[in-house]
């Protein structure tokens, strides 16, 4: 049986809600995990088909192809990669930032940014996967740190009302809006991609599972919103905002600007030089 991964986060409500509601029928075992958990899963062959971080399939392209029509992209700001500081970026050279171990592309994107935007150098430190309590972190000496997922989310939230979070960072930077003035183009966070070896009718059928139960999701974003507000705790209202400044598809323009995100992670020396395999389109 095919083993097809999946990111907890709501961000994949939208493709996982009609498979898991029994609408859309894939013949394959789910297997739930954060992104660099499923990164690892695929590196080591455990997983068949799945959801990884952008930087997953540069860092090892031989290995995988790419599921078309396929990805979690914004075209701006994405509010679920977001950067919370005490001062502005450009003066946080040699400071202490805190990054998050789920998410290669976050921290691969946040290194670019700090080199060609903030023009800066600081230093970072690995922080908890999940936050959500910033109190924990508050005898730990640091100046930002990088969040993501359903914690951003809410964090974000909380913060544009005037929580606590504003209160200690007053800086928030959303990283897929940093990137579409930078370069004018999408962003690209995460993509499906099947492992090369994988029996091509088996993924091939995966797929088509999948685009369905995105297709069905799309047409559903209200019904999507209200479970996505039962599991953060953010209103049914901001989590469809949110659904909204998400796209799942990888047209030409997502494209774009995943291949120019990896051809400044190849100029910078953190990927190999590659190039985009797909999986024949069923």
């Amino acid at each position: 049986m095919l083993r097809v991964g999946r990111i907890p986060y709501i961000n994949c409500f939208p493709v996982y809600g009609a498979i898991d509601r029994g609408i859309v029928p894939l013949d394959g075992s789910l297997i739930t995990g954060i992104p660099t958990v499923l990164n690892r899963l695929m590196a080591d062959g455990e997983l068949d088909v799945s959801v990884v971080s952008a930087v997953e399939y540069a860092r090892d392209a031989k290995r995988y192809l790419l599921l078309p029509e396929l990805g979690i992209t914004s075209d701006g700001p994405v509010r679920s990669v977001m950067l919370f500081s005490k001062r502005p970026p450009a003066e946080l050279g040699g400071r202490k930032v805190i990054v998050s171990r789920s998410s290669m592309t976050s921290v691969a994107l946040l290194e670019l940014l700090f080199e060609n935007v903030w023009r800066c150098r600081p230093e970072f430190v690995l922080g908890d996967a999940e936050l959500v309590d910033v109190e924990r972190f508050e005898d730990e000496p640091h100046e930002a740190r990088l969040v993501i997922g359903d914690a951003a989310l809410k964090l974000f939230d909380q913060a544009n009302r005037g929580g606590a979070w504003a209160v200690r960072y007053p800086f928030r930077e959303d990283l897929g809006g940093v990137w579409k003035s930078w370069t004018g183009l999408p962003f690209v966070f995460a993509v499906w991609v099947a492992q090369r070896r994988a029996p091509v009718h088996e993924a091939l059928s995966a797929h088509a599972s999948l685009i369905a139960s995105r297709d069905w999701g799309l047409t559903h974003i209200d019904q999507l919103s209200a479970q996505a507000a039962l599991a953060t705790g953010v209103s049914r209202e901001v989590c469809a905002e949110y659904f909204s400044g998400l796209d799942y598809r990888l047209s030409y323009p997502h494209l774009a600007g995943l291949t120019e995100f990896f051809r400044r992670l190849v100029l910078a020396g953190r990927v190999p030089d590659g190039t985009l395999a797909f999986l024949p389109a069923a």
